[in-house]
């Protein structure tokens, strides 16, 4: 993705929106990041990365959108979660909440590669050999990571001590839309802790 074309003609860097977990990925993966040593003549930024940045500011999003005036950086999002649960009940914004800041802001749309996008899985199908059929998609979130495991042909479990109710499973089940019928799990557990007595037999 980030070699050849464009601005100056090799390969670029990543712009990243992020904690230093994602940074860390991004350059174990041999990407140079944008703001770390000294670029290259004519070294171009060729793609903005969005996750979650809990030290987001005006700042890091006008210089995303001006690296994003350039139609050859691509915009990149880890996940569309809007939100995040905390303890105490409050919410926290999440990367979908970033991502439609700069997508706002750039006229870009992010291309999302987290769940529910089916890229993930098949990485790891292709370096592990996984069989969809003998995989279980186990979350809390009916909108990203059940519709994760649907998309990828596995069945799914909803967990019900993170985002999302039973209410909600079971309204999308009563609907008649396809679409609702796909954030619909095979399976719930109240807790995540229920599953280790079957993984143990």
């Amino acid at each position: 993705l980030l070699g050849g074309g464009g601005n100056g003609g090799g390969a670029g860097r990543v712009f990243v929106l992020g904690g230093e977990g994602l940074r860390g990925e991004v350059r174990d993966a041999g990407l140079r990041l944008a703001g770390e040593g000294e670029p290259a003549p004519g070294e171009p930024v060729r793609a903005v990365l969005v996750g979650y940045d809990d030290q987001f500011t005006f700042a890091k999003l006008a210089q995303a959108c001006g690296y994003l005036r350039d139609p050859q950086c691509l915009l990149v999002a880890t996940d569309p979660d809007p939100w995040h649960p905390l303890s105490d009940g409050q919410r926290t914004p999440g990367t979908g909440s970033l991502t439609a800041a700069v997508e706002t802001a750039s006229g870009r749309k992010a291309l999302v590669v987290g769940k529910p996008n089916t890229y993930m899985f098949d990485c790891i199908v292709e370096r592990f050999g996984v069989d969809p059929s003998r995989t279980l998609m186990v979350g809390d979130r009916l909108e990203t990571d059940i519709l994760f495991g649907k998309n990828c042909g596995l069945a799914t479990i909803l967990t019900l001590t993170g985002v999302s109710r039973l209410e909600e499973a079971q309204a999308y089940m009563a609907s008649d839309s396809a679409a609702a019928k796909d954030l619909v799990p095979n399976y719930y557990v109240d807790s995540i802790a229920d599953l280790i007595p079957g993984l143990d037999e």
